[in-house]
């Protein structure tokens, strides 16, 4: 099995299950934050709608530098409806990248820079991993613990939850 196919569907099934909580983000708290470090509520669903970006940025170039002028701090939607449509457009790039990718590719090493700094080499397959995969597992249970503190049902996420079976 290429790793491309076995990547895949993990990948559909942690991006739909994002979705459906990303749906249930209220517009009117996205300036919310339970805490004065935290990231706003709409910021930190701003930054999980993106992080299938990083899809691209890994498969598109050998390397990704932080420092040619790319603002990749969280931003804060305009609406849900402009969060939603960022995601889906972000998820489907990404799957249409991930989908035309060899095993060669997938094992080849991809580098996170900041100018001359070389943060981090790891192949293309651990920082989608690492970078795609985990990172929106991470923000995912940031954001159901700020929904839940709204008193917004969670949807399943890896089974029933306490507000829907």
């Amino acid at each position: 099995m290429a790793i491309r196919d076995a990547l895949l569907h993990e990948y559909d099934h942690e991006m739909a299950t994002t979705r459906r909580l990303l749906e249930r983000v209220p517009e009117q708290h996205f300036a919310w934050k339970p805490h004065e470090k935290s990231m706003t509520l709409g910021q930190l669903a701003g930054h999980l709608s993106n992080l299938p970006y990083w899809a691209s940025a890994v498969l598109g170039a050998p390397f990704f530098d932080l420092a040619a002028g790319a603002d990749m701090r969280p931003k804060e939607p305009a609406s849900r409806e402009a969060l939603l449509t960022q995601f889906d457009e972000q998820v489907a790039t990404a799957r249409k990248l991930l989908a035309n990718c060899g095993d060669p590719e997938m094992l080849a090493r991809w580098s996170l820079r900041r100018g001359a700094e070389e943060l981090f080499t790891m192949p293309r397959i651990t920082a989608l991993r690492s970078f795609v995969m985990n990172h929106t597992i991470h923000h995912r249970g940031q954001l159901s613990v700020y929904l839940r503190m709204h008193n917004v049902p969670i949807p399943p996420i890896y089974g029933p939850s306490a507000d829907e079976a």
